[in-house]
């Protein structure tokens, strides 16, 4: 397999916490996954409909609140079709929870079979149209493949294996932020990479001593559905790091550093790598 980091939707602008990192737009941090079998994205971040009408799409309150770019060549769609990859390419398209900004991109890839929690799309479909549920990311009826029960164990965390995809490919169910909220687990060579969604949101969360940050933060406890259980998984987070990877969808520091690029240093700034 090969694994691509790609930003399909810059946001507001933020400052570290710390000297050193340059101010950044945090990012919307999805993966391009090539298998023998075709194309997978773990997350869509932005589409074409949330960058031509995001108040529609994405709605009024949440553009004031996110300050997206809204530029187009970050769309999951035209960042493939720059690799030569139509939207039917993508046969697969794991998400770890229905945020706006997380599945924005579903209408560019309507033939694609989309994972999700199933607590995930039952909130969504109950609260649509809110400030965090759009109905028109998901008005195309996607082919949902949903999950209610864990089958497996991945690093001592119950986990799910996604019908019609790999081993190495994992559902991790990681609760607080939404009601179904789960990380994306990926096998990256002899090791694992594991895409976190918005179980933590910047890179000092998962320290020693965890350091949150002002903005972010009040983002993810204004957002959260369980307080003390988006904290434990946190901790259990902290437990993993050294072991796999982990990745964050918004952290823009995090994202230059496993890209090896500077942060947001030119819209839809992708990084490829063999596994």
């Amino acid at each position: 397999m090969k694994i691509q980091h790609l930003n399909c939707g810059s946001v507001r602008r933020i400052e570290a916490t710390y000297a050193g990192p340059p101010p950044a737009h945090a990012v919307n941090h999805c993966l391009l996954v090539e298998t023998d079998d075709g194309l997978v994205l773990v997350e869509t971040g932005l589409g074409l409909g949330d960058v031509r009408d995001p108040g529609n799409t994405l709605g009024a309150a949440w553009v004031e609140m996110a300050q997206p770019l809204l530029d187009e060549d970050e769309t999951a769609v035209r960042q493939l079709a720059r690799r030569g990859f139509e939207p039917d390419d993508v046969r697969h398209i794991l998400l770890t929870h229905l945020d706006v900004d997380h599945c924005g991109g579903l209408p560019d890839f309507p033939d694609a079979q989309v994972h999700v929690l199933a607590a995930e799309l039952d909130a969504a479909l109950a609260e649509a149209p809110s400030f965090r549920y759009r109905p028109a990311h998901w008005a195309h009826g996607p082919k949902w493949a949903t999950y209610a029960e864990t089958d497996r164990e991945w690093f001592g965390l119950p986990a799910i294996q996604p019908r019609g995809l790999p081993p190495a490919i994992q559902l991790v169910p990681l609760g607080g932020h939404t009601a179904g909220h789960t990380g994306v687990a990926v096998a990256d060579g002899d090791t694992w990479l594991l895409h976190c969604g918005d179980a933590y949101d910047y890179h000092r969360e998962l320290d020693a001593t965890p350091e949150p940050h002002p903005v972010l933060d009040i983002v993810q406890t204004r957002s959260e559905v369980d307080h003390d259980l988006r904290l434990d998984t946190q901790a259990r987070l902290r437990r993993l790091a050294g072991k796999v990877t982990l990745v964050s969808a918004h952290d823009p520091w995090e994202f230059a550093r496993l890209t090896g690029t500077p942060p947001a240093s030119s819209p839809g700034t992708t990084s490829s790598r063999p596994t």
